[in-house]
């Protein structure tokens, strides 16, 4: 069904409503029109990185492990299964009559907002902190989640939240983030604009704070001149929850709910999440609002439900439930959890050799830890391996005894009940000394880091003091480390944390994120070699004593790696594997007779370097874009996969980044003994710059192309 066949037959129905009827459509808890065979429907679903908060679901790796995979391709093949799974359980929920909360098919993911400040909590859910990576990757989970089936869209994606959205938490409600118009159209829109431009986004989110004094859902800039106006969205727009009653509660914009009411629907929210939009009768009766704004948000709404098929018969219908937590969607959550998985440190010990240990001691308050998996905005896993579990089971069937400790509380130094500071240490280091070789898994969990309220404790409201691990683990690998027992460290988190003070100590250090629920099984199988890590960062890991800007500055100077001015502990897109990867060769698709102006060389760090120092091939370039080939061979006896990454830096213009930005990226596998080449298609908006003004255009008269495998050039 195309949107204008939608859009019609949407009209027409609501066309047939009373008021009162139009109006109640307009909340997130739509009740039934029996009268118009209208069923209730609750817009309310999550699915950031599988069905959640509805029960038994695949539960894949957190978003920005997902990101740390670079690979589109396999994240749309992923969000195609949760699409599948979210219709298999709205069919079986509804033939019992169920549609309340979490239960429909509109899923209000993926989260776009840029990670630019390593402390934000919410960053977990985010795919890092360059736009370029955001934006790919949040078009190939929006492509997959509204994948079709009988011209129906399986499920409606949810580009979130729009704008400029990433802490702090604890003033998320009040807080007015001030951007400038770089910023923002270099930072914080692209991703939301290749959402709807390029994957045809269904719905986007209002943020909760204000941006530049304006609500973000009733932001006439954003919404109307932005989103509607400059990029043609068609969709509709919801709020975040309760962020409406924020108007009057928190921002003080407005007096009172009516007030609101009028305010947001007038600048085109259509879907309230919350309880304000319950007033919208009062808010007509008192001519704040006319039935004409109130039908055309319907009509928005309306259309979704036509596309996706709910008032249809269709093959969408016959999904049936025993896709929900199969074995090829396990397996496919096994594979998300290696390819996610990056490997920081590694000074030859992985992978371990199975035959030369007798025993492991496996300790730390994350080893044997559900929520260490999981992450936030989570379903239930059809079964949670645990690290512990995943490294027990390899070894049991490998004959290798493993001693398990919990070591440490994961954040408190005083649990209640318990004799005296560090209480599990001294069992963490009974089972080292025991132990040929120790796996330290340590890391945060979603209540520490995560959305404001998750749970009290040292890191407020969910953001983060700082870049270290709690002190309880910190005593807990001094310790071990002390020991003299070779470890390793595997650090599960969905932010960066600075582990720079055991680099030396540590033979490997493997960061798994929240690796979802078959996670314990892919960490085991990298540990030993059955598979190898493919995971690049997403984010910086900065030193802690990185002087990053306060959280509540949304300026860009000195944050991520294309502003940041200081070194830090692992650049943006970092990770070894096991084997290594040779370029060696770069081929452009332009030629000149001459070669002049463009020249391609291979650095002695064996990355690649183009440079364009003509104005002329340059102007070419940034209006058609340039192809690239890149060939590669393993320098070594084994396959190989890594992720192939294109930075460019603008010449010759003053509103180019400081350092180069990511343009293009992809993983290439070579297998032993052989070649492979892939090509890349750099896009022309990477030769442009964004002034201060808002306005992007090319105007340097060069450029420099970095290629490699991190942004390290």
């Amino acid at each position: 069904m195309t949107r204008e066949e939608a859009r019609k037959k949407a009209e027409d129905l609501v066309s047939k409503m009373t008021l009162e009827e139009a109006a109640s459509q307009l909340r997130y808890d739509a009740p039934a029109i029996e009268r118009l065979g209208i069923p209730e429907y609750n817009w309310w679903n999550e699915s950031l990185h599988g069905v959640a908060r509805a029960g038994v679901a695949t539960c894949f790796p957190q978003a920005i492990g997902l990101a740390a995979t670079f690979d589109t391709e396999f994240v749309k093949k992923l969000a195609e299964v949760i699409a599948l799974e979210a219709r298999a359980k709205y069919n079986a929920y509804s033939s019992h009559g169920d549609r309340t909360q979490y239960k429909g098919v509109t899923m209000w993911a993926p989260n776009i907002n840029i990670f630019r400040d390593p402390r934000w909590g919410r960053g977990q859910e985010t795919f890092g902190e360059d736009p370029q990576l955001t934006a790919e990757m949040g078009c190939a989970m929006i492509t997959g989640l509204q994948q079709k089936k009988d011209g129906y869209m399986t499920t409606a994606a949810c580009a979130k939240h729009f704008a400029v959205h990433s802490g702090p938490e604890e003033l998320r409600h009040e807080f007015d983030a001030k951007v400038s118009q770089k910023d923002l159209w270099e930072t914080y829109l692209p991703a939301f604009e290749a959402c709807v431009k390029e994957a045809g986004v269904e719905a986007v989110m209002g943020a909760y704070n204000r941006t530049n004094g304006e609500p973000c859902c009733a932001h006439e800039y954003l919404m109307n001149e932005v989103l509607r106006g400059e990029w043609g969205f068609a969709g509709h727009y919801v709020s975040d929850c309760w962020a409406i009653r924020d108007f009057h509660e928190k921002h003080h914009i407005t007096k009172e709910p009516e007030d609101s009411v009028s305010l947001a629907l007038g600048k085109g929210c259509d879907l309230n999440c919350g309880c304000t939009y319950q007033r919208i009768l009062n808010a007509y009766e008192q001519g704040k609002i006319t039935r004409e704004q109130i039908n055309a948000s319907a009509v928005k709404l309306f259309t979704t439900r036509y596309l996706l098929g709910l008032f249809d018969r269709s093959a969408l219908d016959e999904i049936p439930y025993s896709v929900v937590g199969c074995r090829e969607h396990l397996d496919l959550a096994y594979t998300a959890a290696v390819k996610s998985c990056v490997l920081l440190k590694n000074d030859g010990l992985l992978p371990l050799d199975k035959k030369k240990y007798r025993s492991i001691a496996v300790i730390g308050p994350n080893a044997d830890s559900v929520a260490a998996l999981v992450g936030n905005y989570n379903g239930t896993p059809p079964r949670a391996v645990t690290l512990l579990q995943g490294i027990s089971d390899f070894c049991f069937a490998n004959n290798i005894e493993v001693h398990y400790a919990q070591g440490c509380h994961l954040y408190d130094n005083t649990p209640p009940k318990k004799p005296h500071l560090g209480y599990f240490v001294t069992e963490g280091v009974i089972a080292a000394q025991n132990s040929d070789l120790a796996i330290l898994c340590v890391g945060l969990d979603a209540g520490l880091e995560g959305e404001q309220g998750d749970r009290g404790n040292q890191f407020p409201s969910g953001d983060k003091l700082d870049l270290l691990l709690p002190e309880t683990q910190r005593t807990l690998i001094k310790a071990v480390a002390d020991t003299g027992k070779p470890f390793i460290l595997i650090n599960a988190t969905g932010s960066p944390i600075d582990l720079s003070a055991y680099e030396e100590q540590a033979g490997a250090i493997l960061q798994v994120w929240y690796p979802g629920g078959e996670g314990g099984r892919a960490v085991a199988d990298v540990l030993f070699g059955n598979a190898a890590p493919q995971g690049k960062l997403p984010v910086t890991f900065y030193y802690n004593k990185n002087d990053i800007p306060d959280i509540k500055d949304y300026a860009m100077k000195g944050r991520t790696y294309r502003y940041l001015t200081e070194k830090p502990w692992k650049p943006f897109g970092f990770g070894l594997t096991y084997g290594t990867l040779e370029i060696t060769d770069v081929e452009t698709a332009i030629q000149e007779a001459d070669g002049k102006g463009l020249t391609v060389e291979k650095t002695e760090q064996g990355n690649w370097h183009i440079r364009i120092d003509d104005q002329k091939l340059y102007d070419k370039i940034a209006d058609t874009g340039l192809e690239i080939k890149v060939s590669c061979i393993t320098k070594n006896d084994t396959s190989v996969s890594d992720a192939v990454q294109i930075y460019v830096h603008v010449n010759g213009s003053d509103n180019e980044t400081p350092n180069a930005k990511l343009a293009a990226f992809g993983r290439i596998q070579v297998k032993s003994g052989e070649q492979a080449q892939k090509m890349f298609a750099i896009p022309t908006k990477a030769f442009t710059t964004v002034n201060n003004d808002g306005v992007r255009k090319a105007d340097g008269n060069g450029a420099d192309i970095y290629i490699g495998f991190s942004s390290e050039q």
